[in-house]
């Protein structure tokens, strides 16, 4: 991957980087398409295949289920993981000539659709990010689909992003570059600001080859653009009765932490909130697996 950009995507680069992090997960893993009225969804799938469904919604940008490599082995020895990448953001999913999603109803009809072609009747959810808004949304929607619901990080959900965030972002957003989305994930992630492997997820060299794969996703071709929307709203919200996850990255330069759990715990009836040290927004769901995945195995075992 070079910093020269002329404007030609390289999708055959994309789709090997891609592959490359997917090669992190489990062997027995299987790819699976579905039709959906937005296109076809692409999922990655492992577990036991008659395990309580547990489906997984990665951040925004170049994340892609791909992802969550560092946490599928060990949600898979006792859930059916179901790993999908979003509609209208990088992946391996196609979007349908004649109709995209534009608002979150939409969204929520592409999930209902997933699952639906997928056989799930009920699943837990887990996202990360802008997933996590998404399966925050979904939560709402359709309350008695979703067993729990774990929130890494969310976006948007209970408190708006850090100027400084939004303006170290404005220009990968404006002009997307394999250079740009390192620097970026550069300064939010810390990488270089300590020594390697120091702490987790903060000023610790990033996996080289997820970083190549959000390198790759810069100027992605989609014929539609993520959506976006508001918060949200809080009386809903209150109504949310499920057992609910938060997972909070203390080094989050995204927005501010602790603004997110304490805005969180006022509207959330059953809420669990763990802000886990020395992580940072965009190291997740990769970093710190041991002390993620235990505590996203405890939830979903309860």
């Amino acid at each position: 991957m070079t910093d020269v950009y002329d404007g030609a995507y390289d999708m055959d680069g994309f789709l090997a980087a891609y592959d490359k992090v997917m090669a992190k997960w489990p062997a027995e893993r299987e790819a699976l398409t579905v039709p959906t009225p937005f296109g076809t969804a692409y999922v990655n799938a492992c577990g036991p295949r008659e395990g309580p469904a547990l489906v997984l919604l990665p951040g925004g940008g170049g994340a892609t289920s791909a992802s969550w490599y560092a946490q599928a082995a060990d949600l898979a020895r006792t859930h059916r993981v179901l790993a999908v990448d979003l509609v209208g953001a990088p992946g391996r999913g196609t979007e349908a000539g004649d109709r995209h999603p534009r608002t979150v109803a939409d969204l929520v009809a592409w999930l209902d659709a997933v699952l639906d072609e997928l056989g799930v009747a009920q699943a837990a959810l887990a996202g990360h990010s802008y997933g996590a808004w998404i399966a925050l949304h979904y939560a709402l929607h359709a309350p008695t689909r979703v067993r729990r619901l774990a929130l890494l990080d969310p976006t948007q959900c209970f408190a708006g992003y850090r100027p400084a965030y939004l303006l170290h972002a404005l220009p990968m957003l404006l002009r997307p570059t394999p250079a740009r989305v390192r620097a970026f994930l550069r300064w939010e992630t810390g990488m270089g600001a300590a020594p390697p492997r120091a702490k987790p997820g903060v000023g610790e060299d990033l996996d080289p080859d997820w970083l190549r794969l959000q390198e790759a996703a810069a100027g992605f071709p989609s014929v539609s653009k993520p959506v976006a929307g508001p918060r949200p709203a809080p009386d809903a919200l209150r109504g949310l009765n499920m057992p609910v996850l938060l997972l909070l990255a203390g080094s989050s330069r995204t927005h501010d932490t602790y603004r997110v759990a304490a805005r969180a715990g006022e509207l959330l009836p059953r809420a669990e909130t763990v802000v886990l040290p020395d992580v940072s927004h965009h190291a997740l769901p990769q970093a710190a697996p041991a002390e993620l995945g235990r505590r996203l195995t405890e939830f979903l075992g309860r």
